[in-house]
Order: C-alpha cells, then structure tokens, then sequence
C-alpha cells in the first residue's frame, strides 16, 4: 500500500468523481485497517522531496485530520489513538514532521507545521515530547531564512493548539524572544518578519508575566508599533492584528504607549491599504469594547481598589479620534449595500463611531453634529450619506435629554430624504436611521415621546412607500417599522397604530411576495416585522389577526405541494417553510393567550398540526426547529385537548429527542416536553416512558452538546410535577444521574467567564429538577421514598452556597429547592434541614437579597423550614 500511496493522493484531487471516490475510500480504508503504517507512510510522503507538491500537500491535511478534528468527543478519541500507538511510530512521525521544516516546498513546510502543532496539543499537556520547543528553538538559528520562516509558523500555530499552564515560563520566554526578534526591522527577509508577527498574535496569551515588566513589555510594543511601517502590506496588516489583540488582552498596561498608538493608528487610516487600515480602526473600536464592558460593570462608580480602573482612553483621545473616524465615512464603495458580507472603511469607521457614543455618551454629539449639518444636504451623495451614517451612529449611548432635540427636527428631513433622494444608498442608510431613532429613543420608558398622533401617519405613509423599493432599503424599511411598533408593545389598549393596522399587515405580506425578497434578506425582515407587528396587537386589532391565520396557513400548505425542486429553490422552499411555521408560533402565542379570541382560533388547530406534521416529513433541521417551537406554542394554548395529536406527533417528538447532529433541535424538542407536560399534565403519563428512556439516553451520551444536557434535567422536574407520584418508577434512573451531575457542577473549576456561566446552567437544571420531584410528590403517600435523597440535596445546596459562585438564577432556584425540601418532607428531614449550613447562612443572605423574586422565595422557604423543624 505504501507504495501506490503517492497515486491514491493524486487520485483523491482527481476532476473525475469516480477516480476521486475510489481513492478516498482506499484511504479510509488504509487508516481503519493499520493505523501507524497509514500515518508513517502519510509522513515519509510529506518530507520526500522527491514526491509531487499536490500529494505531499494532502498527505499532510489527511495526517492532520487523523489527529484532530472539530466535534470535542471525536477530537478526544482521535488524540486516544495516537496516544496508544507504539513510540517508535509516533517518534518517526513526529521526526519527519520536523525534518520536513527544512524542504524547499512552502506548502510542505506550512502543512508540517499545522501537524506538529496537533501532535503538540495532544502531547505536551501529557508531559510527552518536552524536547520539542526545544528543537524548534534551535532552528531559529538556522542561516536559512526558509527554515526559520516554517519555525516560527509552528511555533504560532504551537500557541493556538496548547494552553498557556502547559508551557513553563522559562520557555515562553525563549519562545517570546526568538518571536520578537524575527519581528525585528534588522531581520532581512520579510517571509520570516510575516511568521514571527503572526506568531506573536498567537503568542500574546502566554505573555501575562512577561507584559508586567516594563522592560520587556516596552521592547514588544516597541518592535509591533515599528511592525506597523514595514514596507510590506501583509506585515502591517499583521502587527496591527498584534495591537488589536494586545488591546483586548492588556488593556490596562496600555497608558504609556497610546499617544504613540494613535499616531500609527491615524496614519494607517488616512493613507495606508485597506486591510491595514481597517485593523488601525478595530484597535479603537476594541478599546471602545474593553471601557463599555468596564463602565458597564462598575456602573461609573470607581473607587481607589476597584481591580480593573477604566482609563478612559477614548475619552482622552476624543477630540482627535471623531475627525479621523468621520473622515472614513466618505469612503464608501459602490455596491456595498447590495453585498451582504460587505465590510470596508467607512462601514467599520462607522460601526467605531457607534461604540464610541456608547463608551462616552453625550460628549460626542456636540463633536458630530457640525459635520452632519455641513453634509447632510451636499449635491454628492457621498456627503449626504456619510452625514446620515454619522447621525446613526450615534443614537445609542448618548442620553434621550440630549438626542430628542436634535432629531425632532431631523425625522421630517429624513421622511422626505426617504421618499425623495435620489440616490439608493443614501435612503438605504436613511431607512436604517429612521430604525435606530424608533430602537433607542421611543417606547415607553422615553419621556418625550417623539413620535406623536400628528407624524405617525406621516411616518407610516412612507416606511410602507419604501417596502417598495429597491430589497436593500426595503429591507431597512422593514426593519424600522419593525422598531416602531415595538416601542407600542405594551401601550395597553389602546395603540397608535391600530386605525392603519389592516395595510400595515397588507403591505408586509406584499413584500414576503415580491419575486426580489430573496435579496438582501427582505423575505426574512418581512416575516420579523410581520410577528412583531402581531405581537404588538390589541383587543382592537385581534380580528385582523385572525383573519391572518388562514392566509399563512394557505402559504404554508402551498410550499408543502410543490413538486420536483431543484436543490437551490428547494433551500428556498426549506427557509420560507420556516418564516411561516416562525409567524404561526407568534400567532398562536397571541390568539391562544387571550379569552376573546382563544375560542375563534381552536376552529384552526386540526389543519394548523396537521400542517406542522407534514413539516416534519421534509426532515429539514431549520424548519424543524420553528415547527418544533410552534407546536409547543400549541401545546400552551389548547391545553389538555392537545392529547388528541399526540399520537401522530409523538414519532417526531421521539427523532427531535435523538437528534445529536442537529443539537439545537434536539435542545427544542426538549423545552416542547416541558411545554406538553404543562399542557397535558397527568395525560402526558403513557408517553413518559419513551420520553424518559430517550432523556435519559441523552444524558449519558459524549455526542450530545453539553448545552442541552441542563434543559433535559430541568425536563425531569417538568415530568414529575406533570405525572406526581407515577415518577416513581423513574427515581432509580433519574436521582443517580442528578446527583452524579450536581456533585461535578457543585466544585466546577471555572477558569472563565464562559465555564461559569455554563456551570450555572447546569446547577439551576439540577436544582429545577428537585424541585419539581419534590411539588411533584407533595401530599402523596409516596413522598417517603423521596427521604433518602433528602442528605444530597441538602448537601448539594450547602456546598453551591460555601462556593460562592451562584448567580441569581441559581440562588433563587436553590433557596425554593431549600423550601420545597421542607415543605413535601415537613418533620421527617427538619433535623436534616437544621444541621444545615444553608437553612441558617445561606437563608439569611436571600431574606436580605436586593433582587425581589429571590426574597420571595426565601420568605416562603423560612415558613416551609419553620414548619418543618418545629413539627
């Protein structure tokens, strides 16, 4: 085999598919049967120079896809099997890997690296291969510039596999200097001043001890802000990556170098290529980031030991910043309003100037308004639109006080610059403007309200003159109307946009029809306002309403009768599927939840689940999710009466539950479980046990994303309260699981924000499913069988409340699971209760809680524990 593996490569990139097929399954087959001489002969053909690039270059990404790969239980075993595979195999790999570090081939060189930064993943947090840093290193010193350039590579992509704890500060620092001087403006070539700058970016998280010395750390900046003159446009570009990540990742040791830092920065915005200069701009906007998260968090309250002071930076360099910023916005393309990934400088100058308003608040607008009023009517319709951008920008962040007077008189300007420009970007931006005014400054918390009785007909009249327009400022018109009926979202009975209610809606539903809604997500906008605009609906308007549901429905059975489509209107078929189920759930919500209509509407519920049932037929997962979503909406409004469709609809419930791949359909599935046990309450009982089974399959397996895993317990708690005392039979499966889950989440090591938040969900799924055991068994002869868990539960509690990380969430759940405790077991767990830390420490932090629904339940648990102890 090792042989003809130079022509299986060749035949795997091969035009004709059949050739292609043959050689892929003669790979798969290659690794399935002899993993190490599959790997060895993958390594011996990326390090002979003999061989052709294009097989060299495959051997190497297939080696790197042996080794790793996205989905977290296949990378663990994958990185398994190499761990088990004999050393000398895994030493000859690894040996021709660094051998083919030297070869005259890029693309050899650059694949080698990739690997090696694999192979260093799986072994270094293992204590294996410690030489390897140290035989990188010493190439650094190689003469050969091609050699050092691929050194340098692995190393950086070295630094994105392994996490900093792994890599001893001796060797970090070894690993900094040999990055920072091939940065060096003295090294000659500029292949390796690329690699050492892209390493260092890759590098920046190991550098903590290193950025609080201000020796060391005045010798980096100085060699990335020198990186930012290189006469080589892709080093520039790179060493202002190195500022954007320095400026999220050491904020606060940046005081002493910012002046310079905004003379680089303006330079590259003012004259230097694209790439580069939108990096200069994301160094500000990052910065913006790093002060609104610290403000944020603070409230502007600093006191001397606050741990991360905001230095204000932006503040500081406001007077500076704005111009430069502004001056970008004069720099639009042509057609950047038709391209949805569209990004360029004035497109990022604008989204600065936005996270500027919001790091600063009112001190912008004085500093922008002389360039609006000076553009805003200019004959170039360039000017006209950067001023309308800018204005924009800035709606959020400054203070309603500040803004309303401004645009009182600039709403009329901009209804007429809507319908009258001439110039399809200039109303495109216009449109977006029009909707962050409706988004920020109107609602019912704005005091002075600008829109009035007078221009609410006015404003109306042209958002729905707009959905005619072109997609892309149709689209926007969409989007503003959407922000204006939800600020009347809960104006009560009595809503300014009843009276044009019935051609709001005739309008949206023109524009889901029109042959362009494809482009620039118009269809999709349409559908969004559409919902909103039915959420918003009152008493008035819930017939107009009702006379929609037929209309969706018709348009839902008419994309379930088309017949033989291509691939790419079927994808069309597949997203217009999922507005519509999208737009009945909303309706549902709406008709179901009100006594005057909830009886009008059941006439529907036959065809409507019998429509969401064809759905599911289609087995697509997007359309699934909203189909998924509106039959728990569903499930909410007809109540017990939705027993009569669970036998139709169980087989899909049963494949949402089994759905791995699809995570997000299967964590859905899961919440309409809950809404069904809340609809069907004890009926629910003859679907439990394959409910349960598969629950329960769910939670023990590695495939399934950890994100679903708190839903599905919550999902117990659900169950048990639906069925009571019929759970019984469940606890021998369900409390081992619980306790297992709520012994891991209690002392999580949560070494970031992401980890904590994740513990938490799991904590608060745990504690939901106590507590719905525990009202589920309330007052049944069979709450005794529940006392033998009554010591974890408590004991879980204690350990969450001595760990002090709980959020709100999980306190307030915790403290109700305390009371429930006392409340279904009374007397029998009160000695239990009483020799915990919790009914005593834990209780009096929650009566004395700021937050009202933790109080609540803390007041009602003190009760429960009362009872308990004293009975």
């Amino acid at each position: 085999m090792a042989m003809e593996v130079t022509q299986i490569l060749l035949n795997a990139q091969s035009v004709d598919g059949s050739i292609r097929k043959h050689a892929e399954e003669s790979l798969k087959q290659f690794q399935e049967q002899n993993l190490s001489a599959f790997l060895l002969s993958l390594s011996n053909e990326l390090v002979s120079n003999e061989k052709p690039v294009d097989s060299r270059k495959l051997a190497g990404l297939v080696l790197k896809n042996a080794l790793d790969a996205k989905e977290q239980h296949r990378k663990s075993e994958l990185a398994q099997r190499w761990l088990s595979l004999d050393i000398a195999v895994k030493a000859q790999v690894k040996a021709c890997l660094l051998q083919t570090l030297a070869s005259p081939v890029p693309d050899a060189r650059s694949t080698a690296s990739q690997v090696i930064a694999k192979i260093a993943g799986i072994e270094l947090p293992q204590k294996l291969w410690p030489e390897l840093i140290g035989s990188l290193l010493s190439n650094i010193h190689q003469l050969q510039p091609h050699v050092k350039q691929a050194t340098l590579e692995t190393l950086g992509y070295l630094c994105e596999e392994v996490s900093p704890q792994v890599v001893d500060q001796d060797q970090v620092n070894k690993i900094l200097t040999a990055v920072v001087q091939g940065m060096n403006a003295s090294e000659g070539s500029s292949d390796v001043r690329l690699a050492a700058t892209r390493a260092l970016y890759n590098a920046l998280g190991f550098a903590q001890a290193n950025f609080s010395n201000d020796m060391e750390r005045d010798y980096i900046m100085r060699v990335v802000c020198e990186a930012t003159l290189s006469q080589e446009v892709k080093i520039r570009q790179s060493a202002f990556e190195c500022l954007v990540a320095i400026s999220s990742t050491y904020y606060d040791k940046l005081a002493s170098y910012m002046q310079d830092i905004f003379t680089i920065t303006a330079k590259a915005v003012r004259e230097d290529e694209e790439p580069v200069a939108l990096q200069a701009i994301e160094f500000w906007s990052s910065i913006c980031d790093e002060e609104i998260d610290i403000l944020d968090e603070y409230g502007g309250d600093f006191t001397a030991d606050s741990d991360i002071p905001c230095y204000y930076f932006i503040k500081q360099a406001l007077p500076a910043l704005v111009p430069m910023l502004l001056e970008t916005l004069l720099k639009q393309e042509e057609d950047q309003d038709q391209d949805e990934g569209a990004w360029n400088l004035a497109m990022a100058g604008g989204t600065c100037l936005g996270l500027v308003a919001r790091t600063v608040g009112d001190d912008i607008v004085p500093l922008v308004m002389p360039f609006i009023e000076e553009n805003i009517t200019k004959p170039d319709w360039r000017q006209r639109e950067a001023a309308t951008y800018a204005f924009g920008s800035i709606l959020e962040g400054p203070s309603p006080d500040k803004l309303t007077p401004i645009v009182h008189v600039a709403l009329s300007f901009m209804l007429t610059a809507l319908m009258n420009d001439p110039n399809n970007h200039v109303k495109d931006t216009t449109a977006w403007t029009l909707g962050r005014i409706f988004e920020f400054l109107h609602g019912s918390t704005v005091e002075t309200p600008i829109i009035t009785p007078e221009n609410c007909q006015q404003i109306l009249t042209v958002l729905l003159q707009s959905m005619k327009d072109v997609p892309n400022v149709a689209e926007k018109a969409c989007g503003a109307l959407y922000f204006l009926a939800q600020g009347y979202e809960d104006v009560g009975a009595a809503s300014p946009l009843s009276p044009f209610y019935q051609n709001i809606i005739q309008a949206l539903l023109t524009v889901t029809r029109r042959e362009d809604a494809g482009e620039s997500r118009l269809r999709t906008a349409a559908y969004e306002t559409l919902n909103e605009i039915v959420r918003c609906s009152t008493d008035e308007t819930a017939p107009i309403v009702m006379q929609l549901v037929p209309v969706i429905m018709m348009e839902l059975h008419q994309t379930l009768e088309a017949q033989k489509l291509s691939s790419d209107e079927r994808e069309k078929q597949n997203e217009l599927q999922g507005l519509l189920c999208g737009c009945l759930q909303v309706i549902i919500q709406k008709l179901g939840a009100a006594e005057t209509t909830k009886y009008g509407f059941m006439q529907y519920t036959d065809q409507i689940m019998d429509l969401f049932l064809r759905v599911f037929a289609c087995r697509n997962a997007t359309v699934h999710e909203e189909a998924m979503l509106a039959i728990g909406a569903l499930a909410y409004a007809t109540g017990t009466n939705f027993l009569k469709y669970m036998q139709g609809f169980y087989p899909y419930l049963e494949m949402g539950l089994q759905n791995f791949e699809e995570y997000q359909v299967c964590a859905i599935t899961v919440g309409v479980v809950g809404d069904l046990c809340r609809a069907l309450e004890d009926k629910i009982l003859p679907f439990c046990d394959g409910i349960m089974t598969q629950l329960l399959k769910d939670l023990s397996s590695n495939q399934l994303h950890r994100s679903v895993k708190p839903p599905i317990f919550s999902c117990f708690g659900d169950i048990a309260l639906a069925i009571g005392e019929n759970f019984e039979k469940y606890l021998i499966y369900a409390m081992p699981m619980l306790q297992s889950a709520a012994e891991l989440s209690a002392h999580a090591v949560a070494d970031d924000d992401d980890i904590l938040e994740y513990t938490n969900q799991l904590r608060n799924g745990i504690l939901e499913a106590y507590s719905g055991i525990l009202q589920g068994f309330k007052s049944s002869p069979k709450t005794q069988l529940l006392m033998p868990y009554a010591y974890h539960i408590l004991q879980f509690i204690d350990t969450l409340y001595s760990e002090k990380d709980m959020d709100d969430a999980v306190m307030k759940t915790a403290i109700g699971v305390l009371g429930d405790l006392a409340d279904t077991l009374g007397s029998h767990v009160g000695p239990l209760i009483n020799q915990s830390v919790s009914s005593k420490g834990f209780l009096e932090e929650c009566l004395s809680s700021d937050d009202g629904l933790i109080k609540e339940s803390a007041d009602w648990a003190k009760l429960a524990i009362s009872r308990a102890v004293s009975g």
